[in-house]
């Protein structure tokens, strides 16, 4: 068994002039720098994503659901609650979530740093079969924590990179295993 692990990083929305696309892309990178892990970035505004569901997938988005060993979900908070186009990424590879670990980073402008829309995705997680690993991280006042060329400023550094750190160890500890149990259930399968 391969023991790199693929790790895919989901932007949570396609909104023009989103910000949380900058907090989605620093998580990318502090999970590149980890040993045996490969990691894939997903905007949704690259997907074909349809309205449907499951009845029409985007191949690209099969391909990387099927190769990944585990989800970090980096999503804005709208109205309470967590975007269609994520939605939309959830409903449509039921069999390629299953017994997967999925972490969430919550991103607002607001001072609850998307604590809302984390809560709301719990549910949806459970249904598809993703398992789901605490903690989450928040990312609040996002235009304060990032500059205008997408960095994170200094001063924020050593706050994100400790929880999003501890985050991603939890994140990459249940994809180990469950890696392997998803083997052994494969195994066994075809005895």
């Amino acid at each position: 068994m391969d023991e790199t692990l693929v790790l895919a990083i989901l932007l949570g929305t396609s909104r023009e002039g989103r910000e949380s696309i900058h907090a989605a892309k620093w998580v990318a990178e502090q999970a590149g720098k980890r040993e045996g892990v490969e990691v894939i970035f997903v905007d949704p505004a690259e997907l074909n994503l349809p309205s449907d569901g499951d009845k029409i997938r985007d191949p690209k988005y099969t391909e990387i659901t099927a190769r990944a060993d585990a989800f970090y979900v980096v999503t804005p908070e709208y109205n309470h609650s967590f975007p269609g186009s994520l939605k939309r990424m959830l409903d449509s590879e039921y069999e390629n979530y299953l017994h997967k670990p999925v972490g969430t980073a919550g991103v607002s402008s607001g001072m609850f740093g998307g604590a809302r829309c984390c809560e709301a995705l719990l549910p949806v997680y459970h249904k598809v079969g993703l398992v789901i690993i605490s903690p989450e991280v928040y990312f609040p006042k996002v235009t304060e924590l990032f500059d205008e060329q997408g960095n994170l400023k200094p001063e924020h550094v050593e706050r994100y990179t400790a929880s999003v750190g501890k985050a991603l160890d939890e994140l990459l500890w249940f994809a180990r295993m469950l890696k392997r149990a998803r083997a052994e259930l494969a195994g066994n399968t075809q005895a």
